[in-house]
């Protein structure tokens, strides 16, 4: 049973969290021979990892490789250090760059884990040098839940708005080729319903489908790996302290059950139990104003940074701690946590704006730009925090919006009547939308008619929206000239609020090339390692592709777990 004590207390390796680093990092090190155990706080196991897309970054890889694609670790060097630029070490990106490559193959040939390449997938920042137009992302592929018998009870679940209908499970390659209107759309999205219809035994046992996907298939596909290799997981178990003797760390105290509990971790720690950013007063001291934990859309009450504080305690080293990896956000009424605004931002016929009525950034940018730049244009006049997504009927009709599904499948009279001025806005003319919402609407006018001349032309004059293949991927490969531009002319209008929210924070405990944590004196603290969101991050303050969180998370997880077999 996964919340049961064993009565050992001694392990070779402890892990703390759950996510797909931690999970990974403890696969690698049972297959080293050593004995591990990992310890989660929470009810569930998955951390923020099983809510993702589950995507992971991983340049140079061979099932691009399998498919003709041409990759390098030169290349991907060129790339990452451009847009890290001075601010990690090399030694940490040559170490992610070698090692990220050798972990997806150990896991696809050693675990349950099953990757695909996202080969229309593009590098976040086309602009820079060795950037690839596709191939570096990895999607996962759906897993068979029933291989988790009861353990599934106990894994956290997606948010049914990352699943087909609510409850049919898709990979994100399905989800782009439904979104961007791809040849076959259609017939994909038949195929999958009628593979969730006549999957007669899952439906017995539920309405939700039987195969997980995105970041729910990576976590499902490791808890199986780890059962396979009979490491313990315990659950309800709190991280509370490390042990330090000798200046070594070797060991770390929990709560559980209202029991405090010494373990001893002969060989060492590894922390991959997430950042901080569900601890209000750690973002206050840390991260750029205006800040809330109530606008990231990690789950609650977990990530509010105990390893963190409990590591500078012996003297760890920190960096980045003013960022995040940023994301817009819609709050639902009722719901756990805000929604992450990806790809819609960039589907043609919304806009956003600030309080004046005028757009500061492209709308389809990368989800960390998209943020920055609400910083950056809010510290002139406080005015773009929050932030407006505007759009007409048309838009409306076709595409979704957060929880607003296209109005062609759901109509407004079938939206939750609590939603209106809460979750959307709506008006007859832009002029009374504006006024709803306190935005300037002779600025929110002047702004229309010049988008809407954008999007004649297809050139967006002020940010390029649509004007490189990242932008391109999640436009409408039916709207011409320009994929991501479309005029906003028939009312009703509509409005959700943006706010600058984060799927984790960014900064963390530095660490070196093998994800040992560092002291402040700059040598490495034996026996403790720091992986995911718990460690400053190997990208710096740039976010290079889809999966460039988890990427790095389980390959220094797996980094981790050879070095701490191979130094004793």
């Amino acid at each position: 049973m996964t919340t049961q004590v064993q009565p050992q207390s001694a392990y070779d390796v402890i892990v703390v969290g759950s996510g797909a680093g931690a999970m990974a990092a403890a696969v690698v090190a049972a297959d080293q021979g050593l004995s591990v155990l990992v310890v989660e706080k929470s009810d569930k196991y998955g951390g923020t990892s099983a809510i993702s897309g589950g995507g992971i970054w991983i340049p140079n890889n061979h099932y691009f490789a399998e498919k003709g694609g041409a990759d390098s670790f030169d290349k991907a060097f060129t790339y990452l250090k451009a847009a890290a630029g001075d601010k990690v070490d090399e030694a940490r990106l040559r170490a992610y760059l070698e090692y990220a490559p050798r972990m997806i193959h150990y896991l696809e040939t050693r675990s349950r884990v099953r990757y695909a390449v996202a080969d229309k997938y593009p590098d976040y920042y086309q602009h820079l040098p060795g950037s690839l137009p596709g191939g570096r992302s990895l999607d996962p592929e759906l897993f068979d839940t029933s291989l988790l018998g009861d353990e599934y009870e106990h894994m956290r679940k997606p948010s049914p708005t990352t699943l087909l209908m609510g409850r049919i499970a898709w990979t994100a390659r399905h989800a782009h080729k439904a979104m961007s209107r791809e040849f076959g759309w259609r017939l994909m999205l038949l195929g999958l319903m009628l593979r969730y219809k006549l999957d007669f035994k899952g439906r017995r046992k539920g309405k939700m489908d039987r195969r997980a996907a995105l970041g729910a298939s990576l976590i499902a596909a490791l808890r199986r790996s780890l059962m396979d290799r009979k490491v313990p997981l315990w659950l309800n178990t709190e991280f509370r302290e490390l042990v330090v003797e000798d200046g070594r760390v070797t060991g770390i105290e929990v709560l559980q059950g209202g029991r405090k509990l010494t373990l001893q971790a002969r060989r060492g720690v590894i922390f991959g139990c997430g950042g901080f950013e569900q601890n209000q007063a750690l973002r206050e001291k840390y991260l750029p104003q205006p800040t809330r934990a109530d606008w990231s859309a990690t789950p609650p009450g977990n990530n509010t940074g105990a390893a963190l504080e409990a590591a500078q305690a012996i003297g760890a080293a920190t960096d980045l701690m003013d960022w995040a990896w940023w994301a817009p956000t819609i709050k639902v009424p009722g719901e756990e946590k805000p929604r992450g605004i990806f790809a819609e931002r960039a589907f043609p016929g919304a806009i956003v704006v600030n309080g004046h009525g005028k757009r500061f950034v492209n709308e389809a940018a990368p989800y960390l730009e998209f943020v920055d730049a609400m910083y950056r244009e809010h510290q002139k006049d406080s005015q773009s925090i929050p932030a407006w997504v505007i759009f007409d009927a048309r838009f409306r009709f076709n595409y979704a919006m957060g929880p607003l599904m296209p109005a062609q499948v759901m109509p407004d009279s079938r939206l939750r009547k609590e939603w209106l001025n809460s979750v959307y806005w709506k008006a007859d003319s832009l002029d009374g939308l504006a006024r709803q919402i306190g935005v300037d609407p002779a600025g929110l006018d002047a702004t229309v008619k010049r988008v809407n001349e954008f999007a004649r032309t297809g050139v967006d004059s002020d940010f390029a929206r649509g004007g490189n293949v990242f932008d391109r991927y999640y436009g409408d490969s039916n709207v011409k000239p320009n994929p991501c531009l479309a005029p906003l002319t028939k009312g009703p209008y509509y409005a959700m609020r943006l706010d600058a929210g984060d799927i984790g924070t960014k900064g963390g405990l530095l660490t070196d090339a093998n994800a040992q944590v560092l002291h402040e004196n700059g040598q490495p603290i034996p026996g403790l390692y720091a992986i995911g969101n718990t460690s400053a991050s190997v990208m710096g303050t740039s976010y290079p592709g889809a999966g460039g969180t988890l990427g790095p998370a389980m390959t220094f997880g797996y980094i981790a777990a050879r070095h701490i077999a191979a130094s004793l």
